[in-house]
């Protein structure tokens, strides 16, 4: 039942519903969330990544486009669309920068064959080095920049009024407006590859830091627990066997030796249970298998035999004292202990490590034994899909701490350790004193193996070596190449603008045009201009051509006018020397 107290109420609420009309609850809801959701300062807006990359691509696009309102040497038909297009290339700058830049250099192509222009020129330098900063590979940057060479040659060919000292300027244009930046943005890529690089191996730095203390945490446990074994272990075992020598004594009675027993019993229960703890506790601190203990009383012979009876391509090769122990008469002295688990253990690592890493190889054990010392020696060749030269295949697959370990017991016996690829394969070596002797130096990192992290620092410098001898010998070489070339064709034209005086002579005047043409050189003195100093040309002619008498000869020329389509004037003329004569010489 409802309450009569409660019916006001409600028609008070249905009233002011009614009042507000149906979606008034909505809208309440509406504005109690929005006060309840923060507002973000323009601050806050502004550091969002995508806010600061448009604002960026902004500030790219009015600088690029600068020019278009300020500089007239591009005609207003191309400058109205170039304003979008910059624009869309700024807006690809990040996403596609080769398209970016190919936008600039399409507009300057189609302004002028010599593709520089004052109005697209910063576009393109902004661009090109944007593509260098930006872009992974360089692949298609140069082969881009082969094809606008490409492009600006077949232009200069091709095009009415163009020539090959268009392609000259074109040429210039693309190493010092295009390839120049790309240089430098590539530069500024390996840089910031250097730096990232630096701060990654300082990372890894600290964490290795945390891995030593860890390392030394689990050894000290480990070394606890050895004492722990070694000390309550001893103390455990004698009081079992007090306790069973209690039990079998005489004058006891039976409850005294029930109590004997119960003792003897629970201390070997308590040794059994220090045993597991002891195991528990080196758990972490060994890498070697708990089913095969330093204590094997197996040979080196034995293990080569075991392997090879495996199916694994394994020899044994006996030199020196010990060269036939099998032979009538002969006496093999015994190694002493810890040598002989030592050359047993070199030989077990290095032997499982080849088979690891480069199974199916063949594998050779040399140990060879003379008066004071015991060398041995294990060299495997190459697998199929052996690693690259000069990478221990136990570095670059595995963790590397068996040949660690290995040299450190090698040194604790006054030996020395080596383990590094050969150029079929990988060889370790070890020589053990046969009498004890001071311990050497602990060998540094470099015989087991570079860090990768130093490597890669290495290798991240060398790249930024190369970037920076690129930006200073490929500008420099291209720009010798060009002027070689440019001096060449030089040469060429200046051979080919010259009229022999045979010909002078044998020409008519009154001789059509086209039949004059034929017998005329394929270059003129200049193809633009009208040589400076010369006499001015007679009256009533349509055009003057001036060809050399001599290769590299400015002064006298043939002048040959033409009116009507037939010569009309033929004469030899004398340059005076202006100005601009004195400051070229």
């Amino acid at each position: 039942m409802n309450s009569p107290a409660r019916a006001p109420r409600r028609r008070d609420r249905l009233r002011n519903v009614g009042r507000k009309g149906p979606g008034a609850g909505l809208r309440d809801n509406a504005r109690e969330v929005s006060r309840r959701v923060p507002r973000k300062t323009p601050r806050e807006v502004l550091r969002r990544p995508k806010t600061r990359a448009a604002l960026n691509d902004a500030a790219l696009w009015l600088l690029i486009a600068w020019p278009l309102a300020t500089v007239h040497d591009v005609p207003l038909l191309l400058r109205v669309p170039a304003a979008p297009l910059l624009a869309l290339a700024a807006a690809l700058s990040r996403r596609a920068p080769l398209a970016a830049a190919a936008v600039p250099a399409a507009l300057s192509l189609a302004a002028t064959p010599e593709l520089f222009t004052t109005t697209f020129s910063p576009a393109l330098v902004a661009l090109c080095f944007l593509l260098g900063r930006r872009a992974e590979h360089v692949r298609a940057s140069i082969v881009a920049a082969a094809v606008l060479c490409a492009a600006g040659l077949v232009s200069a060919l091709t095009l009415p009024g163009a020539d090959l000292w268009d392609w000259f300027t074109l040429v210039t244009t693309v190493v010092f407006a295009a390839v120049l930046p790309w240089l430098l943005g590539r530069f500024r890529r390996q840089q910031y590859e250097l730096q990232s690089a630096g701060w990654e191996l300082a990372a890894r730095m600290e964490r290795e830091q945390q891995l030593v203390a860890e390392r030394t945490r689990l050894r000290e446990r480990s070394r606890i627990a050895g004492d722990m074994h070694d000390s309550l272990g001893h103390d455990l075992s004698l009081i079992a066997v007090r306790a069973a020598g209690l039990q079998v004594s005489r004058g006891v009675d039976e409850d005294a030796r029930a109590s004997a027993a119960e003792l003897r019993q629970a201390a070997a229960d308590a040794t059994e249970r220090l045993h597991r703890i002891i195991g528990l506790l080196r758990q972490d601190t060994t890498g070697l298998p708990q089913d095969t203990p330093e204590t094997s009383s197996e040979t080196v012979p034995e293990l080569v035999g075991r392997t090879a009876a495996s199916g694994v391509d394994i020899v044994l090769h006996r030199h020196g004292n010990d060269a036939a122990p099998d032979a009538p008469g002969a006496r093999s002295v015994p190694l002493p202990p810890m040598v002989d688990r030592a050359v047993h253990r070199v030989v077990r690592e290095a032997v499982t490590n080849a088979t690891k890493h480069a199974p199916g190889s063949r594998i050779a054990v040399e140990l060879r034994r003379e008066d004071d010392s015991l060398s041995v020696r294990v060299r495997n060749s190459a697998a199929a899909d052996a690693p690259p030269d000069g990478v221990p295949p136990a570095l670059e697959s595995g963790s590397g701490t068996g040949l660690i370990s290995l040299d450190e017991r090698v040194r604790q016996l006054g030996g020395t350790f080596r383990a590094r690829p050969t150029r079929d394969g990988f060889e370790v070596a070890a020589r053990l004193p046969l009498t004890p002797g001071p311990l050497p130096r602990a060998p540094s990192d470099t015989l087991i193996g570079p860090s990768r992290s130093q490597e890669e620092l290495a290798q991240a410098r060398r790249r930024v070596h190369r970037g920076v001898v690129n930006v200073l010998w490929i500008p420099a070489a291209a720009t010798a190449a060009l002027a070689a070339l440019m001096y060449g064709f030089q040469i060429y034209t200046s051979h080919e603008s010259v009229l022999s005086r045979g010909t002078y002579d044998t020409l008519r005047i009154g001789t059509p045009e086209n039949s004059v043409t034929q017998r005329l050189p394929g270059y003129q003195y200049d193809e633009e201009t009208r040589p400076s100093g010369v006499p001015p040309d007679p009256a009533d002619t349509d055009e003057c051509r001036f060809y050399r008498t001599a290769t590299f000869a400015d002064s006298p020329l043939y002048r040959l006018c033409f009116r009507d389509g037939r010569l009309s004037t033929k004469d030899r003329v004398t340059r005076e020397r202006t100005n601009r004569d004195r400051d070229d010489r």
